[in-house]
């Protein structure tokens, strides 16, 4: 459980700092992105005011300064631009490349016609972002080189993303050499409270047992009566709670292993079958084994006997009278697949994740009279887990109860 308990903690905390990292990292780029976008559309509608040439710096647009804060005389110098002006058939009327180097006046028209073409305004062709204008004269196409920026924007996007997956990676070592020392004020209330468990389980029993004797002694001296039958009835059912509250500290110590052996689990339950068959019987109830022969499984027989045990105990002792108990053993591929279904009284579903819980009972005025403690399905799942397998409880229609346990074959 505590090994489980510090993945948890490594994992969740790692995916924490993922999202944040995800949302900041994302945010900023995309940010910086549209800021590309803005500064070269400002600059595009400075040249497509001005025919496709720089003004003076004195004559640009007041709104302009919001997009280029960094508005200076050197701007002209700076920016690589050619323009194209077409027809409104798609025809070259004129070309102006002799701001830019790059590009020449065919593949100028190229770019031009391909935009004509798509009967875009405004976007980008390659690293070149354009707008279009009409300017009475024809279709005015010009184009802006943003190479530099976009190259930027991908330097900065690259670096962020490296430097927080080593951040992340550098968490995560952190976490895991550190979890721990987190855990380990857990770590040491839960082992001591096993411990408790166990030695208080030990030191009661002396007692249980001698009260049990000196009540014996009592029945053959006086002879039978209701008060010495209910101090009998109530020092075996506490003996029998102290013997499941050990067990089940003892299966969940770290480092307890199971001792597995091969052994036909089809012949177990056909044998529990028949034990619990004539109970049911005497309680009105019905019961039904469907168990697939020659199914054998690696584990402990003592632990999955005790699996089965208390799983068809609970199933008789909450079904409804009159009700039906289901036993279905069957094998599907590498899996052992155990069901014990039940009838019984409607069942609240935010109630099933917590029936696996010790001492937890769903009606506590009702369950009262059945002489459980609500520790079974604790035990059955902890002998499930003990041999790596899985176990849930479901109710698909509010009037039953059905326990799965997948185990390893």
């Amino acid at each position: 459980m505590l090994k489980k308990l510090r993945i948890k903690l490594i994992a969740v905390s790692a995916i924490s700092l993922l999202i944040v990292l995800v949302i900041i990292i994302g945010t900023v780029n995309i940010v910086n992105y549209i800021r590309v976008i803005q500064n070269a559309d400002a600059i595009l509608d400075i040249l497509a005011d001005n025919g496709g040439t720089f003004m003076r710096e004195e004559e640009y647009p007041e709104e302009l300064e919001d997009y280029l804060p960094a508005l200076s005389p050197e701007l002209p110098y700076e920016s690589r631009y050619f323009s194209v002006l077409l027809t409104s058939e798609g025809a070259v009327i004129s070309l102006d490349t002799e701001r830019i180097a790059a590009i020449d006046a065919a593949a100028a028209a190229e770019y031009a016609s391909a935009i004509w073409e798509q009967g875009g305004t405004a976007g980008f062709a390659g690293n070149y972002r354009y707008i279009t204008r009409d300017t009475g004269d024809g279709i005015q196409i010009i184009f802006l080189d943003c190479t530099r920026s976009l190259e930027t924007f991908s330097s900065f996007l690259v670096t962020s993303c490296v430097i927080s997956f080593f951040g992340l990676a550098a968490v995560l070592m952190l976490l895991i050499l550190l979890s721990g020392r987190i855990i380990k004020p857990v770590s040491e209330s839960y082992e001591k409270q096993k411990q408790f468990i166990t030695d208080a389980g030990h030191e009661i029993k002396t007692p249980l047992t001698i009260i049990d004797a000196d009540a014996d002694i009592l029945e053959m001296e006086f002879g039978e009566n209701e008060w010495i039958r209910d101090i009998q009835n109530q020092t075996r059912r506490l003996t029998a709670l102290t013997g499941d509250l050990i067990h089940l500290s003892r299966m969940e110590e770290s480092g307890n292993r199971v001792r597995m052996i091969r052994f036909p689990l089809s012949d177990v339950a056909e044998e529990l079958v028949q034990s619990f068959q004539a109970l049911a019987k005497t309680k009105n109830k019905t019961f039904q084994a469907l168990i697939q022969p020659m199914i054998s499984i690696c584990g402990d027989e003592k632990s999955l006997r005790r699996l089965i045990s208390i799983l068809l105990d609970n199933a008789l002792k909450y079904s409804n009278e009159g009700g039906t108990i289901t036993l279905k053993l069957e094998k599907q591929g590498r899996t052992v697949k155990l069901t014990v279904a039940n009838t019984t009284e409607m069942i609240e579903q935010e109630k099933l994740p917590y029936l696996f819980e010790r001492f937890y009972r769903m009606d506590p005025s009702r369950n009262s009279g059945t002489g459980g403690y609500g520790i079974g399905l604790s035990i059955a799942r902890a002998v499930v887990t003990a041999h790596k397998g899985r176990i849930s409880a479901s109710s698909p229609d509010g009037y039953s109860l059905i326990i799965t346990a997948a185990l390893p074959a």
